[in-house]
Parts: C-alpha cells; sequence; structure tokens
C-alpha cells in the first residue's frame, strides 16, 4: 500500500509516518509538507519520500503528482488546532482547513488507485450541522464541519472508487504530553459527559489500518479509535 500523508510535521501527522514506516503492509510512503519533514530517529526510512508544497490551493505541480501518483491512501492531519485558531486571523484559518483539504483530494483523486480512502484528522468538537448554535467556538466548529460534509460530498460523487472517513479524537495522550490546562476546551469535552481520551499511537494505528483494510464507519470517535489501534499495535510500537 502507498500512503499518502499531509501534515506529517505535526503531532499526530509525524506519528502516522514513525507507524506507517514500521508496518509490512505499507510499501512507500508520501509526505507532503510546508516544510522540510525530518527524518524519524531509529527508523528505516527507505520507503519515505518527501515533498515541499508551497502553492496549496492551486493544481498539484507535475512533481508532486509524481510524487503521489499510484497511493493507495490518504490520512490528512494538516489543520489549525481550536487552540491555534483564537490567535489567527479566521480567513486564513479556513484557507488552511478547509481550502488546502478540499484541493488535495481533489488533485490526489486524478493520479491515485481506485478504490482510494481519504481519511480526515478532525476533533470530537466539530459540528458538521450549519443550522446548529453552538455556544463556544461556532464558527470554527462549523467549519471543520463543513470540511468533513465537503469530503463526503466528493466521496458520493465518486463512489465507489473514492472512499472518505473522519477521525474524531479527543484529548491525545503520548510521553510528554502534559493534560490541557485550556478551561475553554475542558468546558466543551465536558458536554460528552466524559473526558475522551486516545493514544497518539493508537490514533495513528487506527488510521493506517483503516488505509489498509478499509473504512469501516464514518465518522469514527475516541473509543473507537482506540480500540482499533490497541487490536493492531504490539506493546513496542507505542511511542
Amino acid at each position: 500500500m502507498k500512503l499518502i500523508v499531509a501534515g506529517a510535521t505535526g503531532f499526530v501527522g509525524s506519528e502516522v509516518v514513525r507507524q506507517a514506516l514500521r508496518n509490512p503492509a505499507v510499501t512507500s510512503v508520501a509526505v507532503i509538507a510546508r516544510k522540510a519533514f525530518p527524518v524519524p530517529a531509529n527508523e528505516d526510512s527507505s520507503k519515505l519520500r518527501s515533498f515541499v508544497l508551497n502553492d496549496w490551493t492551486s493544481a498539484y505541480p507535475e512533481p508532486l503528482q509524481e510524487h503521489i501518483k499510484g497511493a493507495d491512501a490518504c490520512i490528512w492531519s494538516l489543520a489549525v488546532t481550536p487552540s491555534q485558531s483564537r490567535s489567527m486571523d479566521f480567513a486564513e484559518v479556513t484557507t488552511i482547513c478547509h481550502d488546502y483539504t478540499i484541493n488535495g483530494i481533489q488533485n490526489m483523486i486524478k493520479v491515485v488507485n481506485k478504490p482510494f480512502r481519504f481519511i480526515y484528522v478532525s476533533g470530537i468538537l466539530t459540528e458538521r450541522d450549519q443550522n446548529k448554535v453552538l455556544p463556544y467556538m461556532g464558527e470554527y466548529r462549523h467549519l471543520r464541519g463543513r470540511t468533513e460534509n465537503c469530503l463526503l460530498d466528493i466521496a458520493k460523487e465518486h463512489s465507489p472508487n473514492v472512499q472518505v472517513t473522519v477521525t474524531k479524537p479527543g484529548a491525545i495522550d503520548a510521553p510528554g504530553v502534559k493534560e490541557t490546562s485550556d478551561a475553554m476546551l475542558k468546558s466543551l469535552f465536558s458536554m460528552f459527559g466524559y473526558y475522551p481520551r486516545v493514544h497518539v499511537s493508537e490514533l495513528a494505528a487506527a488510521m493506517i489500518d483503516q488505509c489498509q483494510n478499509g473504512i469501516t464507519k464514518d465518522p469514527l470517535w475516541s473509543d473507537e479509535l482506540a480500540e482499533l489501534g490497541k487490536r493492531v499495535l504490539k506493546e513496542e510500537d507505542y511511542l
């Protein structure tokens, strides 16, 4: 399986790459990033290739088309987090979270294999219902929900050749990562009646498994991702 990873320099994306390099079913890892991608330490990077893309809203250049050609799946983790979004111009947040993503899948489906599986990393707070009134961070949460809706519409239009699912993790655990002290995010999580958590290695492994063996459902929530990840991970493969 040839796997595209977008957003590989981030927290989730870098773990996806690390897990993919360890997975014998993944024969090639094609990274698309906004800056140079560092080779993971102590990992065999022989099947890793990376491409630095400067213009994410235009047609992909021919070298990038060759880079992703023949891919079987993509895990897209490139986005602006809720905390980051509060200090950014919302037009820029929209461009990164929505425009990059939709332009990406539209470019990919021209050159990839069929069926093509696209896994979008979103979050538990996103809202697909654009008419729902949201008391906190409504603009951001609706934006991420619109992106999910557009991806699913594209999959429906190109079915069965394009398949999409959205992962909706809550808090993501990893060694050295402290529990969030953001009071607003904690209050938002509390609306779900529990504080959903998933280890970053379980999240990455679960998404790779969906790419390899087929999408089981949409969306995939924290507890489901944790269960999938634990099923396929060995203890030594955890970050």
